[in-house]
């Protein structure tokens, strides 16, 4: 993927955008089930990246791979249901919301680190909207893509956002502290990060989840 990742970004946010204007979503409503999306594609990623790593060292020939092995190289720990493509080829009469919802709460419970802090609300949105969010984001080229590249298209989502809330990045980000997430932080912080987003804008489904 070229370093210029202006063309991609702008795709795959007027599509996103385009869906949002279809339905009778607000951007606020909208804005953090994408970027839950966004995180979800980039850990299995980095989960796909560290898997063909461990297969070339041959380090599933020696000894059972767990979970242990993805996270000492720096990736979160995937369950087969909370894998992108799993989930994009449910099928149609599946409960996609619940799938999703299914897929963060595994995440977490494989990654201690996370706690409570990925989103659980995606049967806010009707499943035909969430299907085709999946189509979108499997544009992102996953085979010529950089981890770069996805802070990139996830720092690209956040500013829209915050031009359709009406407000300035500088006083969006408090609302939004998922915009260093995903690139070159520990998992501490994106835990944090999504912990407080969570809180503020979902106190509901937070509170059911514990």
């Amino acid at each position: 993927m070229p370093a210029n990742y202006t063309e991609i970004e702008k795709r795959l946010w007027e599509a996103a955008d385009e869906l949002r204007a279809n339905s009778k979503l607000k951007p606020s409503e909208y804005s953090v089930p994408v970027l839950g999306l966004i995180f979800l594609l980039y850990a299995d990623y980095k989960f796909a990246l560290v898997e063909q790593e461990l297969a070339a060292s041959g380090s599933s020939r020696r000894r059972t791979v767990g979970k242990d092995n993805y996270q000492a190289k720096g990736a979160l720990f995937l369950p087969e249901t909370a894998r992108f493509d799993y989930l994009l080829k449910l099928p149609e009469a599946e409960d996609i919301g619940g799938a999703i919802n299914a897929a963060m709460k595994a995440i977490a419970d494989e990654n201690d680190e996370l706690g409570g802090a990925l989103p659980r609300n995606y049967n806010s949105l009707e499943k035909s909207i969430l299907r085709e969010l999946l189509k979108i984001l499997n544009r992102i080229p996953r085979a010529d893509i950089t981890e770069d590249a996805f802070g990139e298209i996830y720092q690209y989502f956040l500013g829209n956002f915050a031009q359709k809330e009406g407000q300035k990045g500088a006083s969006f980000l408090p609302q939004f502290p998922w915009w260093r997430c995903i690139i070159g932080y520990e998992v501490r912080v994106i835990s944090d990060a999504m912990s407080a987003l969570w809180l503020n804008s979902y106190p509901q489904e937070r509170d059911q989840a514990r």
